[in-house]
């Protein structure tokens, strides 16, 4: 076995979080607040565009639970979420005593589904529920299809919240992810195009949303000389440190996005060639994804295991798709629209190693390995 572990999506530094956190340390600023977080907040700000206001908090999930709070989810609440996604997207509907209800994907981008929605809002209304909020996501940064999602939340008078955690740099119609909804979402764990070791952020289109969601991220405290509280609070704003490592990190965002989408240029031209492989990637070109994953479809589950295991043998990281959420034993009793598509991907698909800092010696050992599997069938 090769001693070198090649990954799915490990951590990619571009040299100049070292002398933010070393600013941070010598100005003192270790305590949870500081001007990094400002900074970092403003910058993602602009590399988002025109009407975006960023609150930088602890993480995706963070976000998640804020901004469907603020888009005034409650207890016995029904937000419609997608089904096909990391569990992470989902737990926050969990906390505020809501529950979820899954729509399924489609096939060209694997998020949610248009019908599948308007289905899912239309039973709902005949069972006299008001759904409280669409919770869509752009998986492994592939764009939804937001036209026409935007179109029903419109319609039907349901707001958006939208989970761009795996897909910061990815745009539809030139517009970037995350920014079409009410609020949007985005991560910067250890795994993502850029990363605060923890961290994500709110991304909000008025200044007032922004200071609301400051505001319950530090434990809600009014502005008075004591500590005051009417509301419940959260311990979720971003450290200063962080925000340190997250403002050397943007100096590579385009560059790391750029290396993806090489990355899927790469797989592209493998497996052009192999009938029985299936590479997802954008049906035109309104869909720019940043690639943050690569996923394959395989011709059976048995296939995609015999390939997952031949890459561990040669100790390069692979990883099946998600586990759809209304398959989870946690949500087994939760309504579902859809027509099982998620439950085939995650039969047959297979998520390889995407990363930014992929060597060339990295890639050529993936490109041995899987000839090595495809040839001997």
């Amino acid at each position: 076995m090769n001693s070198k572990r090649i990954l799915l999506s490990p951590p990619h530094m571009g040299g100049t979080e070292q002398d933010y956190i070393a600013q941070a340390f010598q100005d003192n600023w270790i305590a949870p607040i500081g001007p990094h977080i400002t900074l970092f907040e403003n910058r993602l700000a602009d590399f988002l565009g025109e009407n975006t206001q960023v609150a930088a908090l602890q993480s995706g999930t963070a976000a998640i639970h804020l901004g469907l709070q603020l888009l005034g989810v409650q207890n016995g609440d029904e937000v419609l979420c997608q089904s096909l996604t990391f569990v992470a997207s989902v737990n926050p509907i969990l906390y505020l005593g809501a529950t979820p209800v899954f729509v399924g994907s489609e096939k060209e981008t694997w998020n949610m589904c248009p019908d599948a929605l308007e289905k899912a809002i239309l039973n709902r209304l005949e069972n006299g529920i008001q759904p409280k909020a669409i919770l869509l996501v752009h998986l492994y940064g592939m764009p939804a299809k937001m036209d026409e999602i935007v179109t029903l939340s419109r319609k039907y008078n349901i707001p958006i919240l939208e989970d761009a955690a795996e897909a910061l740099g990815s745009t539809y119609h030139g517009k970037p992810c995350g920014t079409f909804g009410d609020f949007g979402v985005l991560s910067f764990n250890g795994n993502k195009i850029i990363t605060t070791s923890g961290g994500g952020a709110l991304i909000c289109h008025s200044e007032t949303a922004k200071e609301k969601a400051i505001f319950l991220a530090t434990q809600a405290k009014e502005d008075a000389i004591h500590y005051e509280h009417k509301h419940i609070g959260y311990n979720y704003r971003m450290s200063n440190i962080s925000a340190s490592i997250g403002l050397g990190q943007l100096e590579v965002l385009s560059k790391h996005i750029q290396l993806r989408r090489q990355n899927h240029a790469f797989y592209q031209q493998l497996f052009d060639t192999l009938s029985e492989v299936t590479l997802h990637q954008e049906s035109n070109e309104n869909f720019i994804s940043n690639h943050w994953l690569n996923v394959i479809q395989l011709a059976s589950f048995e296939q995609r295991e015999a390939l997952r295991l031949h890459l561990e043998n040669n100790n390069i990281e692979s990883r099946p798709v998600w586990k759809p959420m209304h398959l989870q034993p946690l949500f087994q009793d939760n309504l579902y629209f859809g027509d099982d598509l998620e439950t085939e991907l995650f039969n047959i698909g297979l998520c390889l190693p995407s990363g930014s800092s992929l060597s060339a010696e990295d890639l050529n050992r993936i490109k041995t390995a899987l000839e090595l599997f495809f040839n001997k069938l």
